[in-house]
């Protein structure tokens, strides 16, 4: 036991100096188990690889704050998990936000600026789509207009799930973009 205590300690110390070589060991040891247990708490292989790429992140930004009587991975799993908690709430934020926008900006359709905000909105959203290299275009109008899963999209177009998900990420990366302008623009309308 004296042993791993010694190991434990000569670990977090050597990370605590800055040892790159240490912290590559660490990161080639607990990489793949750190991204398996954010891919079973969510089923995203994005979600799992951005948290698991945080937490290694955050592991050797902090490792002053490191426990020098922990075992170094108890203390990743425990970054991995704030991390993951961390990362799915700014996800709920950013949904949210999007749905008070959408409420707040969709007027009554007898309102005149309610009619032109919809088709503006509408507008941005036909030019972000069109804008999109093809496949993206194609994956996206399959998961969020036919309503088709990222399994179902990628048999259909022989892709990986993990390159589905890719192009929805960018695709809502690209939209957000285009309805990030749209936002400022409708905010502007409604001062007057």
């Amino acid at each position: 036991m004296a042993v791993v205590n010694c190991h434990v300690l000569n670990t977090i110390a050597a990370l605590k100096q800055g040892n790159l070589l240490v912290f590559n060991e660490v990161f080639y040891s607990w990489h793949k188990r750190v991204y398996y247990f954010v891919l079973q708490k969510t089923r995203s292989s994005f979600i799992a690889e951005e948290v698991t790429q945080l937490t290694f992140i955050k592991c050797w930004n902090y490792r002053e704050n490191l426990a020098d009587d922990l075992d170094i991975q108890l203390q990743l799993f425990r970054i991995a998990r704030t991390t993951l908690i961390d990362f799915l709430r700014k996800e709920t934020v950013y949904k949210e936000k999007v749905i008070h926008v959408i409420d707040k900006y969709t007027l009554p359709v007898d309102d005149l600026w309610g009619k032109l905000a919809e088709k503006e909105l509408q507008v941005k959203l036909a030019n972000a789509l069109k804008e999109m290299p093809p496949m993206r275009r194609k994956v996206f109008e399959m998961s969020r207009f036919k309503g088709m899963s990222y399994q179902q999209i990628a048999h259909e177009l022989s892709l990986s799930s993990r390159t589905v998900e890719t192009h929805i990420f960018q695709a809502i990366k690209q939209i957000k973009h285009y309805l990030g302008f749209m936002v400022s623009l409708l905010a502007w309308f409604s001062r007057f």
